[in-house]
């Protein structure tokens, strides 16, 4: 793990990534990356995997087949072992996007601030950092300006600092590094899963258990490429993912339960809680934008809908985050506020319940 490692990034997929077909079209520099001195020996298609998001590892093969992945200067297969201080290049055919991050005046909810790092509370609807179709108004613009000077935040980096992130139309906390060395520090604790993040999310039906753990791979979806799919561990495709639950209050139709990351990876509540029949409420990715529990009553349906009008994003908020400080050793320990709307959305759901209008009693 380097301080060049960026976890948990959609900017890309397989489509982009696709190695040259061996036609004449000409190759330019799309990623470089540089192994500190601590780097171990690891093939260079799990390093870049690690690195790159969104981009399957049989891409990665396929590309260094093509004679697109390069280690210092020279063309190398999939099995090349990364050593100390390697320049990794990754050359696709067409020019990759040029451009600069601008500073934008845009608020920032700043949770904590200082030397080191920066935690902010996200609001649902902005987008974290730059990439196609989002080159302005995303998280990374606010802090360039909020950080004015400093020289990590360089407008040539589309994601400077940035060790993890959430989704556009999730809300919650993100930490942020100011320096490289807590950048790496900082990568570090999310690549070995030391970080404590849990979420609160609004879910549609209810559950048999409290508590549960749900376990199963997540890769890009062959039928969609903007959702996720979760897969069977023995299958060999996708990424590990573990998601850990609690219920904490039971509505009959939705219930509002808390999640533990195991892992971090693409919409990795999202589509987990979807493979098990329990989408997010008003996630119109992975179905939670319709009725699905109820009654077919027309007054249940237009409560449903100005609910859904209450929050126009899916019902997730990353609420409380906890990692050690890069620089003190101290534990930090951060717990957000959910939305507003967040809020009066499970307000109405009580009033609801408390009225008697159960699953039971209505079917």
């Amino acid at each position: 793990m380097t301080d060049n490692d960026v976890i948990d990034t959609e900017d890309f997929d397989d489509d982009d990534f696709a190695a040259n077909d061996g036609e004449s079209t000409e190759l330019s520099e799309h990623f470089r990356f540089v192994a500190d001195s601590g780097q171990e020996l690891v093939r260079i298609d799990k390093f870049l995997d690690n690195r790159i998001a969104g981009i399957s590892r049989n891409k990665i093969q396929e590309a260094a087949k093509a004679g697109c992945i390069f280690a210092n200067g020279n063309a190398v297969k999939s099995n090349y072992r990364v050593h100390p201080h390697d320049e990794i290049v990754v050359k696709l055919p067409g020019e990759p996007v040029d451009f600069k991050v601008e500073p934008e005046n845009i608020p920032l909810d700043i949770v904590y601030e200082d030397d080191t790092l920066i935690v902010v509370n996200k609001p649902a609807g902005m987008v974290v950092h730059p990439a196609h179709g989002n080159y302005t108004g995303t998280l990374v613009n606010a802090l360039a300006y909020h950080l004015g000077g400093n020289t990590n935040f360089s407008s040539d980096d589309i994601r400077p600092g940035l060790v993890h992130r959430i989704d556009k139309n999730t809300s919650g906390l993100l930490v942020i590094a100011k320096t490289e060395a807590a950048k790496a520090h900082l990568a570090k604790q999310f690549f070995y899963h030391t970080v404590n993040r849990r979420y609160q999310a609004l879910v549609w039906g209810d559950f048999d258990d409290d508590y549960g753990r749900i376990e199963g791979n997540i890769g890009r979806n062959p039928r969609d490429r903007k959702s996720m799919c979760v897969f069977d561990p023995e299958s060999g495709i996708g990424k590990p993912a573990v998601t850990h639950f609690k219920v904490l209050e039971r509505f009959g139709y939705v219930t509002l339960i808390e999640c533990k990351l195991e892992t971090g990876r693409t919409h990795q509540i999202r589509v987990h809680m979807k493979t098990k029949s329990h989408p997010i409420f008003n996630d119109d990715v992975y179905g939670g934008n319709k009725i699905l529990r109820g009654t077919t009553f027309t007054k249940y349906k237009r409560f449903v809908e100005n609910c859904f009008s209450l929050l126009p994003s899916q019902a997730l908020h990353a609420k409380t985050l906890e990692f050690v400080h890069p620089v003190t050793g101290k534990v930090l320990s951060f717990d957000s506020d959910l939305p507003a709307g967040f809020t009066e959305l499970l307000e109405r759901w009580r009033t609801y319940a408390k009225a008697g209008r159960t699953f039971a009693e209505d079917n």
